[in-house]
Formats: C-alpha cells, structure tokens, sequence
C-alpha cells in the first residue's frame, strides 16, 4: 500500500509498537468508549446507540479515546481528575503495551465541563472580525482542558454558512469562507499552542444540506464545494496546522461523507498534506448502514469508512469492532488498519500520551478564572451589532429615571449560551443543578450599569408557544417606564429541546412563538423601545427596521439586472416610525460576560462595533441566500421574488461615523503574487471607537458566473474622534482563483473592481486592476 503525499513518516517507537500489536490491539485504537453515557440526549440517536460493549471489555487490550470524560454529566472538575488519572494509571499498568487513552471534550464556546467559563458563540466570534482575540480564547480554552488531562477538543466548526433555517447556523462562523477560515484557524492556533489538538468540523458539505434540513442530502456543485465549503478547511491544514478533522454526516450527490475516500484522502491528504487524525462524528460510521443504506451490516460500514480514511470511530466501540475479524478473514486489508493505528498512535506520541506521568493529578483548579472572563467579555462586546438607532441610543447622560427590560430572554442565563454550552447541552438534563459560574442576565446587567434607574422586569411571553397572558402586563410596565428594553430570541438545545441548536431546524425565520406580536405591542405605546435580539441564527426583522441610508454598489448595482426604479434604495434613511423600535441590537449568543457587554453598549460605556457575519434574510421563502451570489442570484426585474437581505453581510452602525476614501492599488498584479491595496480611514463623528475596514472584490469578466461581491481583507482599526489612519491590505492574488470550466482552479487574467465601505454593497471608494 503506497504512502500518502499526505502521510507523515513513523517514528522508530510507533514502528516497533505497531510490529509488536496483536490485531484487537491494534482494534482497540480506533475507538472511544463513553464511560458517562446514559439517558441524556447529546448527539443523535444517542438514546438507541447506546453501547452494549461493558467498559472493562472494551479497555481489555487498551482503548483509543475516553468519550467526554468531564462533559456529559457535571461531575466536580477535581474529583473527575482524580478518577482519570487512576484510570490512565490502570491502562499503563494492567493493559499488555500500557498505551493511555487520549481524552476528547466538546468546546466549541469554551469547554464543555461544569463551572468552566463559556464564551460568546462561533457566530458572535464571526461578528467580532477579530482572529487575533479569538485565537486568545482559543489558547484560554485550550489551557483549561490541559490542566484537565483533555487532549483533543472536538472545534472549531469550519462549515459556511448557507441556509439560516439550519439549526445549527450558531456553531458557525459566517458565511464567508476567508472569515471562517481566518477566525477558525486563529482558534485552532490558539487551542493548539497549549498542547490540545483542536478537531476540525464538519468536513465538509453539512451546512449545505437541502432546505437547512440536519443530515438532509447535499446537491452542491462542484465549484461550490471547491471554492466555498473547501476553503476554509484548507487554511486551518496548510496554515493552522491543524491535528484532527471530523467527517460530515452528509452525503454529497449520493456518497456519504463517512466513505468517501475522495474528500477524506485525496484531498485532505494527497493534496493538501495533512497528516494527522480523521475521527467520525458521533455513530457516523453505523450511519452507513441505519440512514444512508450504503452497507449491509456493520462490518461492511466499518470497512468502507476505514478504507475511505476514516481512522477513528467514536464515541464508543461499535462498527469498528468487526475490523479484527474482517482483516482475518481475509475481508480487509491489514494495511488499512496500521494506517489508522499509526496514525493514532503518533497522535499520542506528539501530545506526549506514551510518557506521560499520571502520578499527581490537579486538585486546585478553577476553570472560570477571571482572565477567561475578561477575555469573554472584550469578545462579547466586540460581536454585538447595532442594526438601527433613531438617536435614542447611547443613554449615557441621558439616562432614564424609570426602565423596563422586558422579554423572554430578559432576565435568563440560558439564552445567553449557545447549544454546545455546558448549561445548555448538558445542564438542561439536571434540573436544579446550578451552573457553577456566574451567569448575570440583562435585567442584572441593567441594574448594575444604571443604579440611579429604577429597573422593572417581567416576562411578556416564552420564547416558544402562543400564550399571550403576559402581554398586557409587559404592556403596562412599558407606559409606566422612560424606555423600555425588550430582549426576545431564541433558546439553544437539541433535538426539539429549544428553537434552535443540532437538529432544531425551521421553515419560517419568524421570531419563535409570540416575541414580534410583544414587540409591536409594547413599540404600540409610544415609550422608546431598544429591542435586543439575542439570537443563534438571522431572524426577518424588517418589520423592526427602518430603510436602509443607501448602499450604491454591488446589491444594487452589480447585483441587480434592469433592476425597476422602485429597487433604488433611498438617498438618506426616514424618519423614524413610530410603530418601530428606536434602537435595534443584534447579538449571538454573548456567553457568560454578555449581559454586562450589552448593557455597557446601552449605557454608552462601549461603542459597537460588531459586524454581521451573514444576512439578515427578508423572508425564509429567499432562501438560501448568500451574498456570494452571482448577478441573476440577486434582485432583478425577470423574476417578482426579491431575495435581497434586510441588511447585509458585513453591516454594523457605531456610535460615530466613519469615511473610507482614496483606495490605492497597482494598475496590474502578476498571478501567483500578492495585491497591495491601501485605504484611508477617517473618524468623523465625536466618540472613539473602532471601525471593521472590509475590502471586496468582483471579478468584471470570467469564464464562469461570479460573485457580485467577495471579502479579500478586513481590519479592525481603533480611532479617537477626528483622527485617520492608512489601512495597508496585502492580498495574495489565489485569493482570487476559482475552479473553470476545466475543473481547475486557478486564477484568470481580468479586470477587477475594489471597493471599501461599510458593508458588502457599500461602494465609498473604488479602485481596478488588471490580474496579468
């Protein structure tokens, strides 16, 4: 069997522990074992999954992962650390080789485990623009499950986001490629600097499944998959360095994901290089078998996932526990197995597993620390987005005497954190039990940043149902106060547990339950209303904004073909309605610190400057939608259905203004060498604050249909009232490439037109080169 361009060569001690292996030892490797797994719900079909394998019979000749040792139920961080050192202890002293097993956990917003910090979620690290904080969260989160003997962390999530109706949009990043890959790989450099390899998820096509629908067929062509879900993926291989990916439930034009050798070898290693560990998402491999119906038994799922190149099944031993057997038979090819098995055991060779002392196991250990939470807070502030102001925001100064926060997500923890939390994908199966951290929530925060107010707070009606009983109380409160804060949104669990989260996927982008008949409800008594949207997904909100001050480029010009007059977006915004919020505020997810990060935005302590990651869609009906689309994907006069977003990819207002003038750039760039583009950035407005400077592109002339609009760069750039600063861009031109007709992908000689402004469609200065 030849060797991958991909495959990293063995050291002496894998080669001598692979020749002395018997084949169950080598078996044992390639699986996980669940020790905690009981009745909670946490990945799907974990109820009928269960493992009929008894934990001494599966560690009997050692075992490849322990499966969510710390977060799957909450167990005291020391006492569980206790318990796994003994446990590693007793696999190097009673199994025949004495090879620990590497501990994987979940920590996509921190990690998962009992009184550990939780940060903002994915989507709100898109809205941040900022890699370089994300990589610090990444190295935070990354220090705590070290200190826990956790080696892998199963994140961050690279799919690109293409469907909002999709449950799981808020484990996502954006729905630009170069932001997802530059904010995932900065979080996989940060994890991975502190010795836990990070995993990346889920590779690839998931979040392009039909209809947004969870594990639904993806029909993505060829160029899509190529120069959009790829992407991302490629930059955490080549420049993350990233240790571990983890297949898609998916099946891409027929072929499941969990065996397809094309996407799981040719291209993650024969043409990209990686050379670490691929590891199934959860019962993916028996999925072969009980959802796509490609294999017989589960042998024959276990033999096509293995020969694909998936090397490792978790959560627990079932599928791969027939490899043994199979090689004896004759039915698989010993080879296969010692690819996987040396790939696993150089895994644990790099994160020092095969010497590791497990005499001393922490006992002091605080998972919540107060650095983690500063760092929750600066990432929460960052990611708030403001979608409308009529001047009512900030308060400071002009702070109300009398304030109702009133909403379903007013005065609760859990609709802070996102569906992987702790609290929320493992807490909600323990009633009663508290969180371990503290959790303040708006109405908390708002009392705390205004102690002079006097702060009133009650329900108005839950996040999902249609019981409007509460409705004329929350109306009172609102005539009875200066400003009333309406905080409405979602509430992240799994599988039917909550409005959105893993399998919580949804036909209508309608704020869930009664939320929008409470907005209006309370907007309806004429006291100033900020409405706080805190989200795991884009919701239609255009009956809470107003239009738009005009966007002069891409959407409407580009992106639209003899668009009528009536699609002209007018010169400068109207005059605030009174049946609309005075402010709305856009936030996902915010974490632990988000509550704080919101009502030091209120107050004007902080000035937004988040940014959004992905559309804020007109209706569910236009969907899927991207701001990557070509010219006949927006508005047109050749079909009566308008796709374009209430605001768009890239959109955020701030409590100043800012002036994006003279963009520069050569007059042609040779392929294969790097664009230098320079803009000037100018503070015009009377506050601080920091500006997300976006550079898009659009390719004028290409053998195939293009984007109107695609991000090349983007940088946050913090300035004093009055002041400006150069913003120097350095642009590889492959940024650029895309796949032709040939199935090649490359860069073609052209023109292109850039542009900076404050969003995707914003044209405030413009440049062209020629790529020769």
């Amino acid at each position: 069997m030849s060797q991958s361009p991909g495959e990293a060569r063995h050291s002496p001690r894998v080669d001598a522990l692979l020749a002395e292996m018997t084949l169950d030892e080598k078996q044992a490797q390639l699986v996980g074992f669940w020790v905690d797994q009981g009745d909670e719900v946490v990945a799907p079909m974990a109820g009928e999954k269960k493992s009929s394998t008894r934990y001494d019979e599966a560690t009997a000749h050692g075992i490849g992962h322990l499966t969510r040792v710390y977060g799957t139920r909450p167990v005291d961080p020391a006492d569980r650390a206790a318990w796994l050192w003994a446990e590693q202890r007793r696999l190097q002293t009673e199994t025949r080789l004495g090879i620990p097993a590497l501990v994987h956990e979940e920590c996509l917003t921190g990690l998962a485990a009992w009184k550990a910090a939780t940060f903002p979620t994915p989507l709100a690290w898109g809205a941040s623009f900022d890699p370089e904080l994300v990589e610090e969260v990444g190295r935070a989160i990354g220090s705590s499950m070290r200190t826990l003997g956790v080696h892998q962390g199963l994140a961050p999530v690279l799919d690109v986001i293409r469907d909002p109706r999709w449950g799981r949009v808020d484990e996502c990043i954006a729905e630009d490629p170069l932001l997802v890959g530059r904010v995932g790989t900065a979080y996989v450099r940060g994890l991975q600097s502190e010795g836990v390899h990070a995993t990346l998820k889920h590779f690839v096509g998931y979040s392009a499944s039909r209809a947004g629908r969870n594990h639904a067929p993806v029909s993505a062509g060829r160029r899509e998959i190529e120069d959009v879900l790829l992407p991302p993926f490629e930059m955490a291989v080549r420049e993350g360095g990233v240790r571990s990916v983890m297949n898609s439930y998916v099946d891409i034009d027929g072929v499941p994901v969990t065996a397809d050798a094309h996407y799981l070898t040719e291209i993650l290693r024969d043409r990209w290089g990686f050379d670490g560990v691929v590891v199934s998402d959860y019962f993916a491999v028996d999925f072969l078998r009980t959802m796509h119906r490609v294999a017989a038994d589960k042998a024959e799922a276990a033999r096509l996932a293995l020969t694909a190149g998936l090397d490792v099944e978790l959560p627990s031993p079932d599928a791969y526990l027939t490899l043994a057997a199979q090689v004896r038979d004759g039915r698989l090819s010993e080879a296969h197995l010692d690819r996987a098995v040396a790939r696993v055991l150089s895994q644990k060779e790099e994160l020092g597993l095969l010497d590791a002392d497990f005499t001393s196991p922490p006992s002091d250990i605080d998972l919540d620390p107060a650095e983690h939470r500063e760092l929750a807070r600066r990432l929460a502030e960052e990611s708030v987005v403001l979608l409308s102001n009529d001047g009512v925001l900030p308060l400071e100064g002009s702070a109300p005497s009398k304030i109702a926060v009133i909403g379903p997500n007013a005065d609760s923890a859990d609709a802070l954190m996102g569906c992987y939390s702790f609290v929320n994908h493992v807490l909600a199966h323990h009633p009663g039990t508290p969180a371990g951290i503290a959790l303040p929530t708006v109405v908390d925060a708002v009392r705390d940043e205004f102690p002079l107010a006097e702060v009133t707070t009650t329900l108005g009606c839950d996040v999902e149902g249609a019981d409007r009983s509460g409705i004329p109380d929350a109306v009172a409160a609102a005539r009875a106060a200066d400003l009333a804060i309406v905080v409405v949104g979602d509430r992240a669990g799994l599988f039917g547990r909550g409005t959105v989260g893993e399998g919580n996927d949804v036909e209508d982008l309608g704020l869930p339950g009664v939320q929008r008949e409470l907005v209006e409800s309370i907007v309806a008594t004429g006291t100033p209303v900020v409405l706080i949207a805190m989200t795991g997904r884009p919701y239609e909100l255009d009956w809470a904004l107003p239009e738009r001050a005009g966007a002069t480029g891409t959407m409407v010009g580009l992106g639209a073909v003899n668009a009528p007059a009536s699609a002209t977006v007018p010169a400068s915004a109207p005059a605030a309605s009174p049946q609309r919020p005075a402010a709305v505020v856009q936030t996902f997810f915010p974490g632990e610190e988000g509550a704080p990060a919101l009502a030091a935005l209120l107050s004007g302590r902080v000035v937004p400057s988040g940014r959004l990651p992905v559309s804020l869609p007109r209706s569910a009906g236009a969907q899927p939608y991207s701001y990557l689309h070509a010219v006949l994907g927006g508005r047109t006069d050749v079909t009566s259905a308008d796709p374009t977003p209430v605001r768009p990819f890239g959109f955020g207002l701030s409590y100043t203004t800012f002036t994006h003038e003279g963009l520069t750039a050569p007059a042609s760039v040779a392929a294969g060498e790097t664009l230098h583009a320079s803009v000037r950035v100018r503070n015009t407005g009377a506050v601080a604050a920091t500006d997300v400077v976006q550079l898009y592109a659009h390719d004028e002339v290409a053998s195939v249909a293009r984007p109107v609009a695609q991000l090349l760069g983007f940088r946050r750039v913090a300035l004093l009232p009055g002041a400006e600063a150069v913003v120097r861009f350095e642009v590889p031109i492959d940024r650029l490439a895309f796949t032709g007709l040939d199935g090649v992908k490359r860069v073609e000689p052209g023109t292109i037109r850039l542009w900076v402004g404050g969003a995707c469609d914003e044209e405030e200065t413009v440049a062209r080169f020629e790529i020769v």
